[in-house]
């Protein structure tokens, strides 16, 4: 079962991939992986012990399940291959999210938290190490078969792909926070200018267009996540600020005849609640491919099936709202791994790596503007090497021009760099076009 699951996401990442004996069992050829699990998978515990740190392409990285660290970690002799790692074992951990899923931590979102997991325990939250055990693999399969491998290939031929998105939770409160101001300094003119603006004129964060405006200026396209439920969530958490009008209805509608894509931001509850999804992608009265939810709440022991079940193609929440990075240690786009039926999940999942709000945010890093770049630029170049997807979230009320932290000027300097760096920017659509399972 975790051979299988391991070796699906293997060849999805090296679509050219031979077959050739590939388990724990020795055999006179193929490929074989020292079993080191000692039973791990027939409990519930959520984490196992301390992995050891071996050398791989000039990286220092984390091999869980590793019973002989002073061995050498690859083996070759003709026809033959011997990885001194459980890598099989240790990839279905970190790709699986077996953590979350047998973890009782959540935060106040009901989100299990990067603090309770790996990543954070041992620092390796911005390394994508399933695709470095992929990478032994690949090596050890190039030496029995005398072919090389190659990862999968975006459009022409981009060394990478990026997935930019924007989740439009505020359309109408642009305004409230400078004549909050105003009106804490008993400014009574500035205060009553900023209600007379909001009666009389647009929100400054009614800016869909100009957000379009500003991603295709970089030849990339918008992908928008709407929030169709203005009501507070039963726990008071507040929902989207704006009501779908017929008015904003035709504005997606020419979004999207702009090339821009459009999928549905489900809202508190809708991560645990498949009717409550089905109603709201219902009333989209569009067919999204992709979903995202609210906070990115996520539930591993109910939301996939959910997923699943609300029939969407992709989804594209799995990230830490408090960091950067990889929160299932792979860079590529994968199929959730299904408890209870030992197979895979039917939806594809473009994980998140990048939220504008997690660089600054109080809660979360506190980046200043001028070190959100060269934080993220090691990230990227992580992505690059392995072909994956850089997927930036973008809120468009962070495209306001009084934002000067995680602003319009931060978004041009992240979509420059990844430009620059040759990426082929893609919608999920596109990249569900590329992938199956």
């Amino acid at each position: 079962m975790r051979l299988a699951y391991v070796l699906q996401h293997f060849r999805l990442a090296y679509p050219d991939a031979p077959t050739v004996e590939i388990g724990h069992n020795s055999s006179p050829n193929g490929v074989r992986v020292v079993d080191c699990t000692y039973d791990f998978f027939s409990g519930t515990t959520p984490y196992p012990e301390a992995p050891s740190w071996r050398e791989w392409r000039g990286q220092s990285v984390p091999f869980f399940f590793d019973a002989a660290p002073e061995a050498p970690l690859l083996e070759l002799s003709p026809g033959r291959a011997t990885i001194n790692a459980d890598i099989i074992a240790a990839a279905f951990y970190l790709l699986s999210g077996w953590q979350e899923y047998f973890s009782a931590a959540r935060d106040w979102h009901g989100r299990f938290p990067y603090a309770e997991s790996v990543q954070k325990r041992y620092g390796i939250v911005a390394l994508p190490v399933v695709n470095y055990y992929f990478d032994v693999l690949k090596t050890a399969i190039e030496h029995v078969t005398g072919q090389k491998l190659q990862l999968r290939n975006w459009a022409e031929k981009a060394p990478f792909a990026a997935f930019i998105s924007h989740d439009i939770d505020n359309l109408r409160s642009g305004w409230k926070a400078s004549a909050k101001a105003a009106l804490q300094q008993r400014n009574w003119a500035d205060f009553g200018r900023k209600v007379w603006q909001h009666l009389t004129r647009p929100d400054a964060w009614d800016n869909l267009e100009a957000v379009a405006k500003a991603t295709a200026a970089h030849g990339a396209k918008s992908t928008f996540f709407i929030l169709p439920n203005h009501q507070l969530g039963a726990d008071g958490t507040p929902n989207a600020d704006y009501q779908l009008t017929p008015q904003l209805r035709q504005r997606f509608v020419e979004l999207k005849k702009q090339g821009c894509e459009l999928g549905l931001h489900g809202s508190i509850g809708t991560a645990t609640e498949a009717r409550q999804l089905t109603q709201e992608l219902h009333s989209l009265q569009i067919e999204p491919l992709g979903l995202r939810f609210h906070y990115l709440r996520w539930e591993p022991r109910r939301t996939p099936a959910v997923v699943d079940k609300a029939g969407f193609a992709y989804d594209s929440t799995l990230g830490f709202a408090e960091h950067f990075g990889f929160r299932n240690s792979y860079c590529h786009p994968f199929y959730p791994f299904n408890f209870e039926t030992g197979t895979s999940h039917h939806f594809l999942e473009i994980p998140l790596n990048v939220m504008d709000a997690t660089l600054h945010h109080p809660n979360y890093l506190q980046l200043g503007p001028e070190e959100i770049l060269p934080a993220l630029t090691p990230l990227f170049a992580e992505i690059e090497k392995f072909a994956g997807v850089a997927s930036v979230l973008w809120h468009n009320e962070n495209f306001d021009p009084a934002n000067e932290t995680t602003g319009p000027r931060q978004f041009h300097e992240i979509m420059q760099h990844l430009s620059q760096r040759g990426a082929a920017f893609l919608t999920g659509r596109e990249i569900c076009q590329q992938f199956s399972v």
